[in-house]
């Protein structure tokens, strides 16, 4: 696969079939500046600087980084591109904390069997939902408690479209991830509710139209028990 244009100005340029088989989907919102979200496992950065470049756009104008929670095939690039281009690194303030500590089995990085250097955020999220105002675009954030304590999912309406970046929504739910049942059912029955159009997935890739997705999110629910 190839890094593509998903709808006008959103882009897949990273993930298992594009860059390297470790890393997490890494999508890219261009709305005049760039916001990526999440980062990869680490091992991929010059190739999805490389992927940016090849679909037009200029990676010196990222300018945010949200990461969606704080495991390593997610956040692992992050501490070269805020080396390179200084963008603000946004995540929820649960998730925070092992980034900043370099907590090695809270950001699975022992899984990866590496390390991730503690890295200071700029920007934490502490509300159930925080909105971004770009311009004329509004970007939310949704606390989505459940795969990790602060997972974050991400939406936004564009093109008469309403597209949905929900990565870890898959699970998986372990207790040496502080995961929790109880909230991702919560968590699950909120992107329900959401009705979007297009779901870019954490490892998955991306499922389009209203049914694709409520179907996929649904499987997850029965797969976990809760329905």
């Amino acid at each position: 696969m190839k890094p593509h244009e998903i709808i006008k100005g959103i882009f897949i340029v990273g993930g298992p079939e594009i860059t390297d088989h470790r890393d997490g989907c890494v999508y890219l919102i261009d709305i005049g500046e760039l916001i990526l979200i999440d980062t990869g496992a680490g091992w991929s950065i010059n190739k999805i600087i490389e992927n940016i470049k090849s679909i037009g756009l200029d990676p010196t104008k990222i300018t945010k980084i949200i990461l969606t929670h704080c495991h390593i095939d997610h956040v692992g690039g992050t501490p070269e591109l805020k080396k390179r281009f200084n963008p603000k690194v946004y995540i929820h303030k649960l998730d925070a904390i092992p980034i900043e500590e370099g907590d090695s089995i809270l950001t699975a990085s022992r899984w990866y069997q590496t390390t991730f250097p503690p890295m200071k955020v700029d920007v934490k999220i502490d509300s159930p939902m925080e909105e971004l105002e770009i311009g004329d675009q509004r970007i939310i954030c949704l606390h989505t408690p459940g795969h990790t304590p602060g997972s974050i999912c991400i939406y936004l309406d564009k093109g008469g479209k309403r597209i949905l970046f929900a990565q870890d929504l898959h699970g998986p739910l372990l207790p040496e991830f502080g995961s929790n049942i109880n909230d991702w059912n919560y968590s699950t029955k909120k992107l329900i509710d959401l009705g979007a159009d297009i779901l870019c997935e954490g490892h998955f890739g991306i499922f389009k139209t209203k049914k694709t997705v409520l179907n996929y999110i649904l499987s997850y629910r029965r797969h976990y028990g809760v329905e």
